[in-house]
């Protein structure tokens, strides 16, 4: 008679079933690490370059327009570092986008979100011109203030250093609002420039580029 199979197969499948869910449990609890450093780097130098310019423009127009460029060179470059950095990561058929990097970027984009509608909002598309106070003093502010909550509730599900830099944001932004005697574009080096400099190196350094 054959020997009895040590490992049926109902015992086996059991096994199985309760590693996937400790796997699925530990990736839950991790925090979301692949926040890119050397990507920050790279968006505060793009800041940089676009506070110069923008302070040089005649027309509040033409300011805007070199902002809003240089932010969606900043976003196209911040997320293709993110995602390299996730695929260095990803191993074994792991997911690219796992529960920590969901949790961090549905924390992250909806302040972004508001940022964008309020711009819209304070620009009314249907009046011709721009107040130049939107410029100097209100959108400057308000975008450090509501970049600086996404990132720092994001943060909460992140390595330390990412909630530090949206408090700093949050900081920046409630200054610029209530001191107009500060230029808005140099608000704008400091926070977008400056912080994600200095916070990005600290990223790469201690978290793996």
């Amino acid at each position: 008679m054959a020997a009895p199979d040590s490992n049926p197969p109902a015992l086996r499948d059991r096994a199985l079933q309760d590693l996937s869910f400790i796997r699925r449990t530990m990736e839950g609890a991790s925090s979301f690490t692949d926040v890119p450093g050397w990507g920050l780097v790279l968006t505060g130098l793009i800041a940089l370059v676009a506070a110069f310019l923008a302070n040089r423009q005649p027309t509040a127009e033409r300011w805007l327009a070199i902002w809003l460029a240089a932010a969606a060179l900043a976003a196209s470059v911040g997320g293709g570092a993110m995602v390299r950095k996730m695929r260095r990561r990803v191993s074994d058929g792991a997911q690219l986008i796992s529960v920590p990097a969901r949790r961090f970027l549905l924390s992250f984009w909806p302040a972004v979100f508001a940022g964008a509608v309020i711009t819209l909002a304070l620009l009314d598309p249907f009046v011709t011109g721009i107040e130049p106070r939107v410029v100097e003093r209100l959108l400057p502010g308000l975008w450090l203030l509501l970049y600086g909550v996404g990132v720092a509730t994001a943060g909460a599900h992140s390595v330390r250093p990412v909630p530090l830099m949206g408090i700093a944001f949050i900081a920046l932004g409630i200054i610029a609002l209530f001191v107009p005697a500060l230029d808005g574009d140099l608000m704008m080096a400091l926070g977008f420039g400056v912080l994600q400099v200095g916070f990005g190196v600290v990223i790469a350094r201690r978290h793996g580029g």
